[in-house]
C-alpha cells in the first residue's frame, strides 16, 4: 500500500488539492513536506499531535518534514475558526515559546540532516519589506476570493468583524509555502481542514509565481464521538508538557476514551499496525477496556516513553483495583493533618474543589471517596488511619484522583 493510501486508512486525509498527482509524487521521489505550528502557548497539546503523527509516518516512508514555527505568523495572528481576534503577543514571548516547541519535536521526529528541518518563518518574514511584498506577493491575491475564506466570513459576519492585521495572516502562509518551495524544493503542505483555504493559497501562489506545481492536504478536525472537541478536561487541555499534565493524567485521558472512539483513536494517534487494530476491533463490551490500554499505553509511550508510561499503568490498574500500593504516578499532594482533618479541609488544601462551599456541594452529590468509599457527610474528619503508608487516594467524581501524603 502506498503512503498516501496508508494515510486515508488511518483517517488521516480530509482534502487533497490534487489526489491522483500527489500520489503519483509519493511513490515517485523523497517529498519535502511542512507543517506549520504558531507558538500560541508554552506546550505542544493534543491537537498538535495529529499532525506530528502524520509526519512520523511520512518520515517512515522516506519523506522528509519541515517542522516550521510561525515566529513570524504568530506575531499576526491566525483568525482561522476564531470568532474574535487573537490576543497580539510579544516577540519575547513567542521567542520562548518557539524554543520550548523545538525541545519537544525533537522527541518524535528525526532531524539528522536529510532526514527533517525545524525553521521559524519569522526568520524571513521580519526581514520583509511591506511595499516590495505588496508588489511581489500582493498582486497575486484578490480581495473577492479571499473573503470567501470560512474563517474571514465567519468574522465578517461578527461585529467584532476582522481586523486589517488578520486579513494579511493568508498572504504570509501563502508567501512561507513559496518560500519553502523556493529555497527548499517543499512540495506539500499539510494542516488542519481549517486551514484548507489558506493551503490553496499558497498552491495557487507557486503555480502562478513560478509556473509549477504544489500541493495541499488537510486532517480532519478531531472531535469526540460527543461531539466535544478533542483534548480538553474538566481540569482544561490536556499538555504533551510532563509538567503542565502528568504522564499519569495523560494515560488516564486516553483510557477513559469512548468505546465509539478507541479504534478510531488508535488508528490515529498509535503506529500499530492495522491488522492488530482490526483485531482489537472485534472486541465488545468489557472487553473493549483491554483495547483502551493499549491505546492510553502505546501514545502514552510515544509522549513520555516507554518507563513513564509503564509507571502511569501501573497506578491507573493500582486505581482500578481499589487502590494499589503502586500511586507514584497519581498526581501527588502533601499536608499537614495532625490527628485528623475534616474532609472540607482535604478538599480545598489539596486543590480539588476552590472553596468549602463547593465541596460540600460536590459531598452532597456523592462525588467525593476516601479510598473508593464514598464520603457522605460534610462534617466527616478524616483520621490519621485512613493514611496507609503515609498516604491516601482522594477521588472526585468518577475519574479525577490525587494521592495526598502526609508531610
Amino acid at each position: 500500500m502506498d503512503i498516501l493510501e496508508t494515510l486515508k486508512e488511518r483517517g488521516f486525509v480530509k482534502q487533497c488539492s490534487n489526489e491522483q498527482g500527489l500520489k503519483k509524487l509519493l511513490s515517485s521521489q523523497k517529498v519535502v513536506f511542512y507543517i506549520g505550528y504558531d507558538a500560541t502557548a508554552d506546550s505542544l497539546h493534543i491537537g498538535h499531535l495529529i499532525p506530528i503523527m502524520i509526519m512520523a509516518h511520512l518520515q517512515k516512508a522516506g519523506d522528509i518534514p519541515i517542522v516550521l514555527i510561525g515566529g513570524g505568523t504568530t506575531l499576526i495572528g491566525d483568525p482561522s475558526g476564531k470568532t474574535e481576534m487573537r490576543r497580539i503577543m510579544s516577540p519575547e514571548e513567542i521567542k520562548k515559546n518557539s524554543e520550548k516547541f523545538l525541545v519537544q519535536f525533537k522527541k518524535f521526529l528525526s532531524f539528522e540532516k536529510g532526514r527533517g528541518m525545524l525553521l521559524n518563518n519569522a526568520d524571513w518574514l521580519i526581514k520583509l519589506n511591506y511595499i516590495e511584498f505588496l508588489r511581489n506577493i500582493g498582486k497575486y491575491f484578490k480581495v473577492n476570493e479571499m473573503i470567501k475564506h470560512e474563517g474571514y466570513k465567519l468574522r465578517m459576519e461578527r461585529e467584532t468583524g476582522l481586523s486589517f492585521i488578520e486579513f494579511n495572516y493568508q498572504l504570509l502562509q501563502a508567501y512561507d509555502f513559496l518560500h519553502l518551495f523556493e529555497n527548499y524544493n517543499c512540495k506539500l503542505q499539510i494542516g488542519g481542514d481549517d486551514q484548507w483555504g489558506n493551503i490553496l493559497a499558497g498552491v495557487e501562489l507557486i503555480r502562478q509565481k513560478t509556473g509549477k506545481m504544489a500541493y495541499g492536504l488537510t486532517i480532519p478536525l478531531l472531535t469526540t464521538s460527543g461531539g466535544k472537541k478533542m483534548g480538553k478536561t474538566e481540569a482544561g487541555s490536556v499538555w504533551l508538557d510532563a509538567e503542565k499534565t502528568s504522564p499519569y493524567e495523560f494515560y488516564q485521558y486516553w483510557i477513559n476514551t469512548d468505546d465509539n472512539d478507541t479504534i478510531r483513536f488508535l488508528k490515529i494517534f498509535t503506529f500499530l499496525p492495522m491488522e492488530k487494530i482490526d483485531e482489537l476491533a472485534k472486541l465488545k463490551g468489557a472487553e473493549l477496556r483491554k483495547a483502551k490500554e493499549i491505546l492510553a499505553f502505546e501514545i502514552t509511550k510515544i509522549v513520555h516513553g516507554k518507563k513513564e508510561a509503564e509507571k502511569a499503568r501501573a497506578s491507573s490498574k493500582a486505581v482500578f483495583s481499589e487502590g494499589g500500593e503502586d500511586l507514584t504516578s497519581v498526581p501527588t499532594v502533601t499536608i499537614k493533618i495532625g490527628e485528623g482533618i475534616m474532609i472540607l479541609d482535604l478538599l480545598t488544601g489539596t486543590g480539588v474543589v476552590p472553596s468549602k462551599s463547593e465541596g460540600s456541594r460536590l459531598i452532597r452529590q456523592g462525588g467525593v471517596y476516601i479510598n473508593n468509599k464514598k464520603i457522605n457527610s460534610t462534617t466527616a474528619i478524616i483520621k490519621k488511619d485512613s493514611f496507609k503508608n503515609g498516604s491516601l487516594l482522594l477521588r472526585k467524581g468518577k475519574k479525577q484522583y490525587k494521592r495526598v501524603v502526609i508531610k
